[in-house]
């Protein structure tokens, strides 16, 4: 009889942990960010049916990268939860935290069981407050650990490259026009340093805006606000680009 072939838990564990890195790295990254008026979502997606962004809830917004029957999966569990909590007790009550808290136990549930493969997927879950201090972002990897972010965040194939990039140039107040700017710029960077151009066609762009007035803070950015968004910001960088050039004259 064959002694059974042993793996040490912490080998397993390091296995799994990798398998689910290497799916979610073949995903098209993207980035949430803090602006002005809100929180947008930015990530290159050629799908107009596939989504990245979804609204979970009124104020709250979801985004994914990694395997999509996974996250959708997620998704709509997310849904049936707010759901189910903002009926039972106040819409008040569904908040980011509870909801990342969910994802967190299921993640981490599945990571750690050996019956299953674990998730390729890395979430981000987002609520949008009354004002800039009261905006939350969670980020959920593989794992089911919890990361509270300020500013920025990256997830997905080149997240490490793309999270450098923006926590040298975001920062707070900024418009929305600029904030999809420096989204767009980090998208464009790959790993060897070089930028791409990536069209308006090929961008999925949502936003948690709080100066909506009803109560779902939602909605998407497509078509011509997506193009006149994008060419204010080009405006603006040709703008300052100009001043530069007169100051150096000066």
């Amino acid at each position: 009889m064959s002694t059974p072939f042993y793996v040490s838990p912490q080998q397993a564990m390091a296995d799994r942990a990798e398998y689910a890195r290497k799916g979610i790295a073949r995903g098209r990254s993207l980035v949430v960010l803090q602006f002005a008026d809100g929180i947008v979502f930015v990530g290159e997606n050629p799908s107009r049916a596939l989504h990245k962004f979804s609204e979970i809830y009124d104020r709250i917004g979801f985004a994914a990268a990694g395997k999509y029957n996974e996250y959708e999966n997620l998704r709509i569990g997310g849904v049936r939860y707010a759901d189910m909590r903002g009926y039972t007790y106040d819409r008040a009550d569904v908040t980011a935290r509870g909801l990342a808290n969910v994802y967190a136990q299921t993640l981490g549930t599945i990571f750690s069981s050996a019956a299953e493969k674990p998730y390729e997927v890395e979430l981000v879950v987002a609520e949008v407050g009354d004002t800039s201090d009261g905006d939350q972002i969670y980020r959920l990897p593989h794992d089911g650990s919890i990361v509270d972010e300020h500013g920025s965040v990256a997830v997905g194939g080149n997240a490490e490259t793309i999270s450098s990039y923006l926590d040298q140039r975001h920062r707070d107040g900024m418009t929305l026009a600029e904030a999809l700017k420096l989204a767009v710029q980090s998208l464009s960077r790959d790993t060897n340093g070089s930028e791409r151009e990536i069209p308006a066609e090929r961008l999925e762009v949502a936003v948690l805006d709080r100066t909506r007035p009803q109560a779902r803070k939602f909605k998407r950015i497509v078509g011509g606000e997506l193009s006149r968004l994008l060419g204010e910001s080009a405006d603006a960088s040709s703008e300052s680009d100009d001043d530069g050039e007169d100051d150096a004259e000066k």
